[in-house]
């Protein structure tokens, strides 16, 4: 990154920590996101600033007179900007709209948004206060934005505005529904003409570029070319790249971590499974998009056809504890802990339940353990923009064993190819997923992860950033004029 001379600043609803009051001290919990991984090595780079929610309680406590803090303390690498909300904003624009409305419109499941226009403008009134820190944070006029996610559709129109120098890109990393789905958002345009006020338009797959721009050609008045993936609008070139999100392959977690046969016996002996059990796990946010469930009833069939497996094999899932104040998102719960339940009655042995359920916190040195410590990582997303868990498995697994099952369905599964991948509401397929995994040879393994890896470390958080960087800086070289002609060209050609 030593190229970008350029302040860069991210923005995104969620810091890379959370500091909570524990008693009379504060403790620092790092938030377990696909986004803090992939964003956090570039800031670290750029010495860059992270403007985010306050969402610890004990965040403001930390913070310098200017509203935030030096990460780490000792030896600082970039900072963190906290924004403050109030509760009824919060709210409003992060489990209303955002998380009710923009999160299922944008994911293929079978959850109805929700829209309501007080959520809209709590949305709107929160995108303004994020955008007017961020050009406090702003040093000169033209800096490099990176915007982040479904959160802050709205802000780069906001922050043009404030910094009309300042290069933007706005990343969205769910997917982006067709314009059939998109359309029935009552503010459709208002979200799109606040993306397209960015430079930049990155999504996780080249289907959502696609899908966003068809939407753009839909409902908006721009010159779009889909060959060339551009749209002028109000006289500005955007451009829409695939960019997947790649991890830190040299994170910390890693570092001496153990090896994989002592990495099993401490999950063995932490849930109390017999030695020699075979071992699946699962790590997810407690989402309905993820599939939890039917993994489970995956693992239900695999039992039903396997039974000799009885007993000596179990499947840990471990489920980060997820917006559990929205309906949706409780009566997943409810069913997975169910389901869960009945198989564990009817499959229960002396050696104990097949499916550990564990619905907790766990620090990414934890979750790399278990990766691991298993044979097989099992990622079911019924819909997913990249799914950042499927590579960290790989890049967990330098003993080149391990399978991972992947569903088709996650934007990982255009890259890991290798991987054994399945639709996972089809149960009889994911059931025999596993079970091929349970038997694969370890020559088989060997030569999969092998793939596997060499495309994760070739596509990590820097090539990612690298990037994104790069398709900024280029824009912030070339004047507008010359833009447009470059794709009054390029369209007459087309």
């Amino acid at each position: 990154m030593d190229e970008v001379g350029d302040r860069v600043i991210v923005l995104a609803n969620r810091a890379p920590f959370r500091h909570e009051w524990a008693g009379a001290r504060v403790t620092a919990t790092r938030c377990a996101s696909g986004l803090v991984t992939a964003l956090e090595p570039l800031l670290e780079r750029c010495s860059g600033t992270w403007v985010a929610h306050a969402a610890g309680s004990a965040d403001w406590h930390l913070i310098d007179a200017l509203g935030g803090i030096d990460v780490p303390p000792a030896n600082p690498r970039y900072r963190i900007r906290y924004v403050s909300l109030p509760e009824d904003e919060f709210r409003g624009y992060y489990y209303g709209l955002a998380n009710e409305g923009l999160w299922p419109l944008c994911h293929a499941v079978d959850v109805a948004p929700v829209f309501r226009r007080a959520d809209y403008e709590m949305y709107r009134a929160a995108n303004t206060r994020f955008a007017n820190v961020v050009a406090d944070e702003s040093i000169g006029d033209s800096p490099i934005i990176l915007v982040q996610d479904y959160h802050f559709a709205l802000a780069p129109r906001i922050l043009r505005q404030r910094l009309p120098h300042s290069t933007v890109v706005a990343f969205w990393h769910i997917p982006w529904p067709r314009l059939r789905v998109f359309r029935t958002c009552p503010w459709d345009l208002e979200l799109l003409e606040g993306l397209l006020a960015s430079d930049v338009v990155g999504f996780q797959t080249t289907d959502d570029c696609h899908n966003f721009l068809s939407c753009v050609r839909g409902l908006t008045a721009a010159d779009v070319d889909l060959q060339k993936a551009t749209a002028w609008y109000r006289g500005r070139l955007v451009t829409v790249r695939p960019y997947p999100v790649g991890i830190d392959c040299a994170h910390e977690a890693l570092e001496g971590l153990p090896v994989a046969r002592a990495c099993r016996e401490q999950v063995c002996r932490e849930l109390n499974l017999p030695p020699g059990i075979r071992i699946g796990v699962g790590v997810d946010r407690m989402d309905y998009t993820k599939g939890i469930n039917e993994k489970f009833l995956a693992i239900e069939r695999l039992l039903e056809i396997q039974p000799e497996l009885i007993g000596r094999f179990a499947f840990v899932q471990i489920a980060e504890p997820s917006r559990d104040c929205l309906a949706a998102y409780r009566a997943a719960r409810a069913q997975a802990f169910e389901t869960s339940q009945r198989i564990n009655a009817r499959f229960n042995t002396p050696a104990g339940a097949p499916i550990k359920f564990v619905e907790r916190h766990h620090e990414p040195a934890d979750v790399y353990r278990y990766y691991r410590a298993a044979d097989f990582c099992y990622v079911g997303s019924r819909h997913d923009g990249m799914n950042l868990v499927a590579k960290e498995f790989v890049s967990a697994r330098s003993d080149e064993r391990g399978v991972l099952v992947l569903s088709q369905f996650a934007g990982a599964a255009q890259q890991l190819r290798a991987s054994i991948l399945v639709n996972p509401l089809q149960t009889d397929q994911c059931a025999e997923a596993v079970a091929q995994a349970l038997r694969m040879p370890a020559i088989e393994q060997a030569k999969r992860m092998r793939v596997l890896r060499a495309n994760v470390s070739s596509f990590d958080a820097s090539w990612w950033a690298r990037q994104i960087l790069a398709d900024a800086k280029r824009h912030s070289s070339k004047p507008a004029s010359r833009e447009r002609a470059e794709h009054r060209r390029a369209t007459a050609v087309a």
